[in-house]
């Protein structure tokens, strides 16, 4: 029986700029992806409590050219998802291109190719509102001081119907600088209700701000503010950014993010009502919840987004983006079970930061064991394949084909500041070429590697503190390569890859 009550997080992983939707009896979440490929992780869930990943809807960045290595602080930033006219629809902002929309019949796709809105610099985080009242089309967005240098103000425009255009030049609905105390407003998400048209966006900070919510009889103002979710006495720094949803029994429900440093920005559900003023009352009175009431909805089985992967037929689950736009050959395909990761050469092999051929998934938010068989079948001196925690630090251990043609276990690692990557402790013969890798992840992101070469699990170097990447939570990440050159250098096998709690 499931129990009466839910503890937060609910996503206890980096689902960064989180936004939710209900149609019908189902609940769907997508999330930031930045420069990771495929983009918009699209979530499902029936109770608001338990998620299951089901797909992306973006499938490449585009402009292709420009996501060909890692990015990860451009790309895809806080999406808004709606359901209009049988549609799903999402728009984000690109910070270095300006305002995409993509739409789709069903959830799962086919999407449509992005279409630009538009075009600009430090445009971010747009949100659509289909006004069934007069059957107009608005959009509101934010901007990013880092590219446009504008910040705290919230820009409104008209838009048609069908998603394709802008009708105005746009005009400033809400300008943070003269709202007393307020800084840094973004993440807008525009609704309407009882009258009045709402925004709901937080402001303050990602790591230390709160949400807002603000009201106007027109779209264009003015609009009066108010703060609705802060952390007060609670342990949940900076809660804010998210989506309201109804349920079909009426109840309303807010879900945002927490950032948590190298976990990344975890997902949090507070329950909201209205209260007598008209205001949205969110969480305990303005303060999140750490456990609740269960939404009013059939209780479901405990559920996550997948982690362990077997790699049937060499295909990997849908939990695994790649750093950057794929090429075709880094993985391949074949009757077997492992996922079999070219050896690709590059002269970029000192840095994991720069390598587009990651395959990566997020950091679990709880004290977790990862590990992964390894196999190296490449003959030539200097391929290694591994397993790696990324960030603006990154450490990996994994195989390497020395230059006398034996293979090594090796360790090795690199600070924020660092430009190559350094040993983190003495290479240590593989004989038979393959070894079992495993990184316990403690409190604070603490991570512990160890290796097994048939002998039982060895540790290998100093613990090794995880760290975020620019604006995402820390990656794990399977690769493999070869120093200089062009092509591919033989390959590697990865097997029975697991994250177990510890």
């Amino acid at each position: 029986m499931a129990s009466e009550t839910y503890t937060n997080p609910v996503l206890n992983a980096d689902w960064s700029d989180p936004d939710v939707i209900r149609v019908g009896d189902d609940f769907y979440l997508t999330a930031s992806s930045f420069g990771r490929v495929p983009g918009l992780p699209l979530l499902h869930s029936s109770d608001l409590v338990n998620w299951t990943l089901i797909g992306h809807a973006l499938e490449r960045l585009e402009p292709t050219r420009e996501f060909r290595t890692p990015r990860p602080d451009g790309g895809v930033w806080a999406p808004s998802l709606r359901h209009h006219e049988d549609r799903f629809w999402i728009f984000w902002g690109d910070p270095d291109h300006g305002i995409f929309q993509i739409n789709a019949h069903e959830i799962r796709g086919p999407w449509t190719r992005p279409h630009l809105l538009k075009a600009g610099r430090g445009l971010i985080d747009p949100c659509p509102l289909w006004d069934e009242e007069t059957g107009e089309a608005y959009l509101v967005h934010a901007w990013a001081k880092s590219r446009s240098g504008i910040k705290n103000r919230l820009t409104g425009h008209r838009m048609r119907p069908d998603g394709t255009e802008l009708l105005d030049e746009g005009k400033v609905i809400v300008d943070g600088d003269r709202i007393p105390g307020w800084f840094t407003l973004e993440g807008p998400k525009l609704h309407r209700h009882d009258g009045w048209f709402w925004i709901l966006a937080p402001a303050g900070g990602v790591e230390t701000g709160w949400q807002g919510a603000l009201r106007a009889r027109d779209f264009f103002g003015p609009y009066e503010a108010k703060v609705v979710l802060e952390q007060g006495d609670t342990d949940v720094n900076g809660p804010h950014q998210g989506g309201w949803v109804r349920t079909p029994s009426g109840e309303d429900w807010f879900l945002h993010f927490q950032q948590r440093g190298a976990y990344g920005r975890v997902v949090h559900l507070q329950p909201m009502r209205w209260g007598e003023d008209g205001w949205p009352v969110l969480g305990n009175d303005g303060a999140p919840v750490a456990v609740h009431r269960r939404p009013d909805l059939p209780p479901q089985p405990p559920t996550a987004p997948a982690t362990d992967d077997d790699f049937p037929g060499g295909r990997f689950g849908r939990q695994w983006q790649w750093t950057a736009n794929p090429q075709p050959g880094w993985a391949t395909q074949h009757s077997g079970d492992g996922l079999r990761l070219a050896c690709v050469r590059t002269a970029d092999a000192h840095d994991l930061r720069r390598l587009p051929n990651l395959l990566t998934q997020r950091l679990p938010g709880t004290p977790s064991a990862v590990e992964v068989e390894l196999r190296l079948h490449s003959e030539e001196s200097g391929a290694r394949a591994g397993l790696a925690v990324l960030g603006d630090a990154f450490g990996w251990i994994g195989l390497q084909r020395g230059e006398d043609g034996a293979v090594h276990v090796v360790h090795r690692f690199a600070e924020e500041v660092a430009e190559r990557e350094r040993d983190a402790a003495h290479a240590r013969l593989a004989p038979e070429g393959r070894v079992r890798l495993r990184i316990e992840i403690g409190a604070q992101a603490r991570c512990r590697f160890l290796y097994d070469i048939g002998d039982g699990p060895r540790p290998s170097g100093p613990v090794f503190a995880a760290t975020p990447w620019r604006w995402i939570g820390a990656l794990l990440g399977l690769f493999a390569l070869a120093p200089t050159g062009g092509g591919h250098a033989g390959a590697a096998t990865f097997a029975h890859f697991r994250i177990d709690s510890l």
